[in-house]
């Protein structure tokens, strides 16, 4: 784990010294997003007709139990596979802010990720879902905390393994829809392990993310800005990574299978479209497209339900490169 910088910690201090307390209970509050909220499991694939599903429970890389669904194909299994993860602070049924707090602090919305497994098994896909780590009906680690991928990447590897080592599952072609924090875990894990993912033959890599960026970002909505050095010490001292770290940019370089990329072009929680377009820049897949969500703000109501509300621009994606 890398440490501060001399200067951003002196400038930390500093301002740790002249800071309001309603602001530092304001930048506390911002570093306390990677201590995610977890998310209930408020639908199930029965809820939209796929009877078949059964529950898993798989072994991280280094142990932790995540709990998850497999979903075959409609009309029955198919020699096809997509593994599916999610974002923070969401879990393999998506989001329930419509249920009001606490989830609806982060915002009063649904966000349905049942409805694409639907889509996913009407087209002929069999779906891998699970929850990351401190995430939904997964187990706890890494003292509660979320490194946005720089420790949820043995999650990706541990399923990968479980897919490869499975009787059914190995004799597969595999996708990938890694979102967000899950789809920064799959980047960091391509890089680690990239033998692992050699015989992956795509990924649909929604809303990843820089913490700097959504920092900045939320920083600014509620006033306190500049004090981006003082919210890296509060992560520090809670046990995380800084903000500089928890980055799809480091990892994007080893990403070489073909990639859709989705992103929110004015998303108000992020710095759109300059961070996304560096980590699509930065990909090093020779076939590659970004895909941008115009005339919204919305990360959440809009950027992360935008496959189950418009497949038509995503299933053909896997189309390609699957069928």
């Amino acid at each position: 784990m890398g440490r501060m910088p001399e200067d951003r910690m002196k400038k930390a201090l500093e301002q740790l010294e002249t800071i309001s307390e309603e602001d530092h209970a304001k930048v506390k509050g911002l570093a306390a997003i990677v201590k995610p909220l977890r998310s209930f499991i408020h639908k199930t694939p029965d809820d939209y007709g796929m009877t078949d599903w059964s529950d898993v429970v798989i072994a991280s890389e280094d142990g932790t139990p995540l709990e998850g669904w497999y979903i075959p194909a409609k009309g029955g299994e198919s020699d096809k596979l997509i593994i599916f993860n999610h974002a923070l602070p969401m879990c393999r049924s998506g989001f329930p802010g419509h249920f009001g707090e606490p989830w609806s602090g982060y915002d009063a919305v649904e966000i349905d990720f049942v409805i694409q497994y639907k889509h996913l098994t009407d087209a002929g896909y069999n779906v891998l879902t699970y929850d990351i780590r401190n995430h939904g009906n997964s187990a706890a680690a890494n003292g509660g905390l979320s490194g946005i991928g720089c420790w949820e990447w043995r999650d990706c590897v541990g399923v990968k393994r479980y897919v490869d080592n499975h009787p059914t599952l190995s004799k597969m072609k595999v996708g990938l829809y890694s979102q967000c924090m899950g789809g920064n875990s799959q980047y960091h894990a391509i890089h680690r392990h990239p033998e692992l993912f050699e015989n992956v033959l795509c990924m649909c890599s929604p809303m990843v993310v820089s913490m700097a960026a959504i920092y900045d970002a939320f920083s600014e909505l509620q006033g306190v800005q500049h004090y981006q050095e003082l919210i890296d010490l509060e992560l520090m001292k809670m046990g995380g990574f800084v903000a500089a770290e928890m980055t799809p940019h480091h990892w994007a370089p080893s990403v070489t299978m073909p990639v859709l990329m989705l992103q929110v072009l004015e998303d108000e929680w992020t710095r759109n479209p300059e961070d996304a377009q560096k980590t699509f820049d930065l990909l090093g897949s020779k076939e590659k497209e970004l895909l941008w969500i115009e005339n919204t703000k919305k990360r959440f109501k809009d950027g992360y339900n935008y496959f189950g509300r418009h497949p038509e621009k995503i299933l053909p994606f896997f189309d390609r490169y699957m069928k």
